[in-house]
């Protein structure tokens, strides 16, 4: 992100607030939307406006806004950010502010986790190649149970569980983020995340799976950010990212990549009430899932994703079951980044709802309009006032003009909660490379 020239007065930021939120509601044009209403409360304490996206619905998210100052911690390691976020201390509101980079392994490697387990990559190979083990059952046995334990080792240092009432948010001007890490939102309501790069979420140890698909697949755990069960959750102004290791470069085994990388934000185990903004995901193959299983919950699942920036995205961006999602002023560029080549943008399956509308696509010269979007024939998205390199497009029309499965044109319901939303997406792509994503923020919660 440009770095500004100078920096405006608290009292011109509020002014520049106030202006952007009345163009916005009269619809008139380029100012970009603004997440927090009042200048004058710090970036940490800022709650979802009204109206905005599906956890707006009911009772809100106000995360951990109203945390006593003995329940507000900033932390700049692993052990303290794992210190802070201990359910045991209590569901009472709560406010962690992450300084600077946080290594989620703190300096533990692969092979620490490995140590004494038994498991070595080199064995676990030998033990499962389809040529001596087959390919209808799955791996079980001595060096399974080994990598079930290595992974186990890794699971309890790099995975951080947020309880209910808690606001997890960087600090402005610090490169705040987590690496390597994954937070889980499982089981907790009202959560805020906020203003966190997130990279390099890996998983030491894939299991071979040679009964998935065909060709048998090398499955990874661990989401950069993983929603479980999880309600009423405020995702804003967060970066989403592999690197610095890319798909790219990573093994074959078994004529399968060796995949240590799963979702980037992931909404499942009937997780409901969660607004997605502001946020940029690129470098990234299965980025975003919304219902883990055709089966994952009936009457939840209901998900906003406005102003949001997908480039170097393979697919799921997102791929969504059962629910009700609305994306709105969304930009995704099609272009390959970074080795991650484009296969779809978005994908309706199992009975999902979704409303797409003024959302803008850039898209590259290799792809085509009806590979936008996806489906497998059950799945609904009635889209409206979508452009394409500038252009007004009907994608949903494109997409079913050429697919054997086609997409429902209704969703069957009618988005409320679209606080933000414009009416022209033309100027989409400009403003959210300014305006979206981890690192823009001030301490008042502006895009600086």
């Amino acid at each position: 992100m440009a770095s500004p020239t100078h920096r405006r007065s608290p009292l011109r930021r509020r002014t520049a607030l106030l202006s952007a939120a009345a163009v916005v509601a009269a619809g008139l044009g380029a100012v970009p939307f603004v997440t927090s209403a009042s200048a004058s409360v710090d970036l940490a304490r800022q709650t979802l406006p009204a109206g905005d996206g599906w956890a707006a619905h009911g009772s809100g998210t106000t995360g951990g806004a109203q945390a006593t100052d003995a329940r507000v911690f900033t932390v700049t390691d692993r052990a303290q950010l794992a210190k802070a976020l201990d359910p045991a201390s209590g569901p009472a509101p709560r406010i962690v502010r992450v300084k600077g980079l946080i290594d989620a392994s703190g300096g533990s490697t692969c092979a620490d986790y490995a140590a004494g387990t038994g498991y070595s990559l080199s064995a676990y190979l030998k033990a499962y190649d389809p040529a001596v083990w087959g390919r209808s059952k799955k791996p079980s046995g001595t060096q399974e149970d080994a990598r079930k334990a290595a992974a186990a080792r890794q699971a309890k240092t790099i995975v951080f569980k947020v309880p209910s009432n808690t606001t997890l948010v960087g600090v402005p001007g610090t490169g705040a983020g987590i690496r390597g890490g994954s937070v889980a939102v499982q089981n907790a309501d009202n959560v805020i995340i906020r203003n966190l790069a997130f990279s390099a979420t890996e998983d030491c140890f894939p299991q071979w799976d040679p009964t998935d698909g065909s060709k048998g697949e090398w499955n990874s755990a661990y989401d950069s950010v993983t929603l479980r069960g999880a309600t009423h959750v405020w995702a804003d102004h967060n970066t989403f990212t592999d690197a610095p290791l890319y798909d790219s470069a990573l093994k074959t085994y078994f004529g399968r990549k060796y995949q240590v990388h799963d979702g980037a934000l992931d909404i499942t185990g009937g997780s409901d009430l969660v607004t997605v903004e502001q946020n940029v995901f690129h470098s990234h193959d299965k980025t975003m899932l919304i219902g883990g299983s055709d089966t994952d919950s009936v009457g939840k699942l209901r998900v906003t994703l406005h102003h949001n920036v997908w480039k170097g995205i393979t697919q799921r961006a997102p791929l969504a079951r059962l629910g009700r999602i609305h994306l709105y002023n969304n930009h995704y560029d099609t272009a390959k980044l970074n080795g991650y080549a484009h296969s779809y943008s978005i994908n309706a399956r199992a009975d999902a709802r979704i409303v797409a509308e003024y959302n803008a696509w850039t898209l590259s010269a290799d792809r085509k309009v009806s590979q936008l979007l996806s489906g497998d024939g059950t799945g609904a998205v009635a889209g409206r006032g979508n452009t394409v390199n500038g252009t007004v497009t009907d994608v949903v029309a494109a997409y079913n003009a050429s697919a054997g499965k086609k997409l429902r044109t209704t969703a069957g319901w009618t988005p409320t909660l679209t606080a933000g939303l414009r009416t022209s997406a033309a100027s989409l792509p400009a403003e959210l490379a300014r305006t979206a994503g981890a690192g823009v923020l001030t301490e008042q919660g502006t895009v600086e």
